[in-house]
């Protein structure tokens, strides 16, 4: 939308929820949203507790949706107070957000034309490339739900002017006067000299974003057409590296850093892209591994794999599991050095390093797969099959 005063056409017979904090711009938000769209908002505050005022804070937001008649709940986060504090307590709140969204739920959040200004200008400062100098997208799937960003073109004077014309009342967050936090720096210090200098400051910087969110798409277009063209990507996730390498550098960064991005992982460090780089022309004998934080990608057999190690790990349902767990002296085990089985449809034993190695699974799985035993005797072993009997 362009202004507060219009319906906001992409919200019609949409489920909303609001990301209220309290602060001026969620609650303009809020009653800009229960104004047009009355009955399918519910608000949800997420409470730090990284100030003193944070139990007021809650309390404020639980009673201006009461008046309003609007569902309301509290999510109580809480925190390391490190030196990354920022950047968490962000993490945190979405991560909390998302999963408090139900599907064909809207999360609304009250972000701007100067928040989207302040974005551009930190993602530059580290670094960033296209991606991080897109900055906030209008829209993102988040969680079984849609993130979307209603008040994106606007700026604070259309914010505070309908403020005021509505008399609404909100809270001041002391944390924001912080210019130790880098977004309250640029937003105090920094941008108010910029402006002195150059005219409609925040308006070109969000021009720029904009700009670079259309490259950005243009990208990921093009890494589209490569991973269909040259059939990179198979239905299990895994990319091709036989394939990828025989595209351009550039090229092969860009679909790498696709792929990352459409299966949730954090975009790598220039220095962990060029490891990844030389692990697709590592040694075929080599066991090559990249990792950063909880993300790994692992090469094996001419694939890469794409492992979240903070991805809770679910056992996939295992007929042998359910069939044998109610036997007595039942028993899962784990495969051990120089181990040999007996398939049942096999006459010879053999070694269970070359049974997996035959049924493609990589090493770093195989320690982990349940081998069911009864009465000592090896029956059958996760994703392998039916053994006759093990030595």
């Amino acid at each position: 939308m362009e202004n507060l005063k219009n319906k906001d056409p992409y919200l019609k017979d949409k489920n909303i929820v609001l990301a209220l904090s309290g602060g001026i711009d969620s609650v303009v938000l809020l009653h800009y949203l229960n104004t047009h769209f009355s009955g399918k908002l519910r608000a949800v505050h997420c409470n730090h507790h990284l100030s003193k005022h944070c139990s007021e804070w809650d309390e404020f937001c639980k009673n201006l949706c009461q008046s309003l008649s609007i569902d309301y709940l509290n999510i109580d986060i809480f925190i390391k107070n490190d030196s990354n504090l920022e950047e968490n307590a962000r993490k945190k709140r979405y991560h909390s957000l998302s999963c408090n969204l139900e599907e064909n739920e809207v999360l609304c959040t009250a972000h701007h034309q100067n928040d989207q200004a302040e974005t551009l200008l930190l993602q530059l400062f580290r670094g960033s490339g296209v991606a991080g100098l897109a900055s906030m997208p209008k829209e993102k799937t988040l969680g079984k739900g849609i993130h979307y960003r209603p008040m994106l073109s606007l700026n604070k004077t259309q914010i505070i002017d309908y403020a005021k014309k509505y008399k609404l009342r909100w809270i001041e967050d002391d944390s924001n006067k912080n210019t130790d936090f880098r977004r309250n720096f640029l937003r105090l210090d920094i941008l108010p000299k910029l402006e002195s200098v150059y005219q409609n400051l925040t308006k070109t910087l969000f021009r720029s974003a904009k700009h670079q969110s259309e490259a950005l798409k243009l990208t990921r277009e093009l890494a589209d057409i490569d991973i269909k063209e040259n059939n990179i990507v198979s239905d299990s996730g895994r990319i091709n590296t036989l394939e990828l390498i025989k595209l351009g550098p550039h090229r092969v960064k860009n679909i790498i850093r696709h792929h990352l991005s459409l299966i949730g992982f954090l975009a790598p460090s220039d220095k962990i892209m060029d490891q990844i780089i030389d692990l697709l022309r590592a040694k075929i004998d080599a066991k090559p591994l990249v990792g950063w934080g909880q993300y790994e990608i692992r090469r094996y057999q001419g694939e890469l794999y794409f492992i979240n190690n903070d991805v809770d790990k679910i056992d996939n349902f295992c007929q042998f599991h359910e069939e044998f767990e109610n036997f007595p002296n039942f028993s899962i085990r784990y495969r051990t050095e120089g181990q040999r089985i007996k398939l049942s449809d096999k006459k010879h034993s053999q070694s269970l390093k070359k049974v997996l190695q035959d049924a493609n699974i990589p090493p770093w799985e195989r320690s982990s797969l349940k081998m069911y035993y009864i009465d000592d005797e090896l029956r059958a072993m996760e994703r392998i099959g039916r053994m006759e009997h093990a030595d």
